[in-house]
């Protein structure tokens, strides 16, 4: 998975007045994609495919999970802070993040010629003993 900076954080010039407004007036999930195929205690399985053209909306992130792209493919992403990043993936790449309790937004956009397809591993608070545990 490679990234280029298409522009910095803080810089909100070159960003489409639609997307400013449904980063700021519309209430933003934390479901990591629309198909949930997976639930148990301990993670939830995503999938995630998106046609050339096609766009995720705005996510809220604070859960740590890894990806994995199966097609690679050409996106946007545009984060919550006004950072853009081209993000080019290729199939196999995987990657793990770590944003428990970060609220991380961005979304994603499909830019290329063809469908790109990730899986999301999300990984799961677990009260245990009155203490959280996290299965990761």
């Amino acid at each position: 998975m490679q990234c280029v900076e298409l522009n910095p954080v803080g810089n909100f010039d070159p960003w489409e007045q639609e997307k400013i407004d449904e980063l700021l007036h519309q209430e933003i999930t934390d479901a990591l994609s629309e198909k949930l195929v997976f639930e148990n205690e301990s993670v939830k399985l995503w999938d995630l495919h998106l046609a050339p053209g096609d766009r995720i909306p705005f996510r809220k992130h604070n859960t740590n999970y890894v990806l994995a792209c199966t097609t690679g493919g050409l996106a946007l992403t545009r984060y919550g802070n006004g950072k853009i990043d081209m993000v080019k993936l290729n199939p196999g790449d995987s990657e793990y993040f770590e944003n428990r309790g970060k609220d991380y937004v961005n979304d994603l956009e499909n830019i290329g010629e063809h469908p790109i397809i990730i899986n999301i591993l999300e990984y799961k608070e677990v009260k245990k003993d009155n203490r959280a545990a996290f299965y990761n």
